[in-house]
């Protein structure tokens, strides 16, 4: 089973978390986002310069930093 890191998948692949390689105050603002294991997370629509993403999550939209993105492990969903 390989995982990938959110900043690297296309906007086409829909995924589902993995895990969080990260702590402390980021850890937290990820789970409070809802994204935790089991998530399904689509990438929607990528910045002009590249730095941040809006993601689908549990039926709302948020934006991350490719900083924040790089510490979500996911695997593709095949569904």
């Amino acid at each position: 089973m390989k995982t990938f890191r959110l900043d690297k998948i296309n906007l086409t692949n829909k995924v589902i978390v993995h895990s969080l390689e990260c702590s402390g105050q980021i850890r937290r603002r990820l789970l409070d986002l809802g994204i935790c294991k089991g998530t399904v997370i689509i990438p929607i629509f990528r910045s002009m310069t590249g730095d941040s993403t809006a993601y689908l999550v549990r039926g709302s939209t948020i934006a991350l930093r490719k900083e924040d993105a790089k510490n979500i492990h996911v695997l593709l969903n095949t569904d």
